[in-house]
């Protein structure tokens, strides 16, 4: 699944590509891919004709498009509620700005055609897992997202107070670090990369770690998710792209994750795997020991 990086490269081409520009016509072909907008296909496309796009945010994970209707003629700015397009991508979603008239992909889902008759926004998604909805009145935080903490990148995010929540868990470090609820964005891929760099194994119990090695290890996860966002992202398959269908590159810079078998590039010892919720962590068993006592 996309994480931080992957969804803001995601963020940008959208703020690129969409930003200003006014929808006339939604075409959605796969119902699935708006069954989070309860009130049915029909209502998502009403909801959204007609309506500029002001800004491409970002919460964790999640994307939203804020929305205003299209001012009047004459007007200079556009007034309104402003709703939101939300968007999550699951396992294989993508949203692509593509030359109106280009083949369409083998999974589109819903397709955006503008006034300017420029450049069409696409949502493909093979597994069907991400999906759209739209939250009237939800152009600064929609209601579904609320509950999703800040990330690490955000310049509004309260290290201080994540500290003190993180060590009054009682928990394995890896886990609270997936927590969107504590901290957004961290995955399965970064948060192994960010132990590593900070020599955490990921089965520490957050109430044993002082505050000094969970700030090193922020500082860590911080260096590890901007390092990816230069790169584009992580793309192991062609599932994840950015609007322009480019995957990203941080794979040739993974440190650990899925290197099992594999030399750590830091001390020589041998990359392992082990089984964790459902999906796997990728140590150095020499620089990053694990606790006598773990929390699973």
């Amino acid at each position: 699944m996309p994480e931080l990086p992957e969804v803001e490269v995601v963020r940008r081409g959208l703020e690129r590509g969409v930003v200003g520009r006014v929808i006339r016509e939604v075409e959605v072909s796969h119902p699935r891919a708006v069954r989070r907008h309860v009130a049915g296909a029909a209502d998502f496309r009403s909801l959204l004709v007609g309506r500029r796009i002001i800004a491409a945010n970002r919460r964790g994970k999640y994307l939203w498009l804020a929305l205003c209707p299209e001012p009047a003629a004459g007007e200079h700015t556009s007034t309104g509620a402003g709703d939101a397009l939300i968007a999550h991508l699951g396992m294989s979603g993508q949203l692509l700005v593509v030359p109106s008239g280009s083949p369409d992909q083998k999974h589109l889902r819903v397709r955006f055609v503008f006034a300017d008759e420029g450049r069409e926004l696409r949502f493909v998604d093979q597994r069907t897992f991400g999906g759209l909805a739209i939250d009237v009145g939800g152009a600064q935080l929609p209601a579904p997202i609320a509950h999703i903490a800040r990330d690490p990148l955000d310049p509004a995010f309260d290290e201080d107070a994540v500290i003190g929540r993180l060590r009054r868990r009682r928990t394995g470090i890896k886990r609270a670090l997936l927590d969107q609820t504590l901290l957004s964005g961290v995955g399965n891929i970064y948060a192994d990369e960010a132990l590593w760099a900070a020599r955490l194994h990921y089965a520490r119990p957050t109430e044993t770690m002082n505050r000094p090695e969970i700030r090193r290890l922020l500082v860590e996860v911080r260096a590890v998710m901007a390092a990816a966002l230069d790169a584009g992202g992580t793309s192991f398959d062609r599932l994840y792209v950015s609007t322009e269908g480019v995957s990203g590159l941080f794979e040739r810079s993974l440190e650990v994750y899925g290197r099992a078998g594999q030399p750590c590039g830091r001390c020589g010892g041998t990359i392992r795997r082990d089984a964790f919720m459902n999906r796997s962590s990728f140590t150095c068993p020499i620089c990053q020991p694990p606790p006598r006592h773990p929390r699973w």
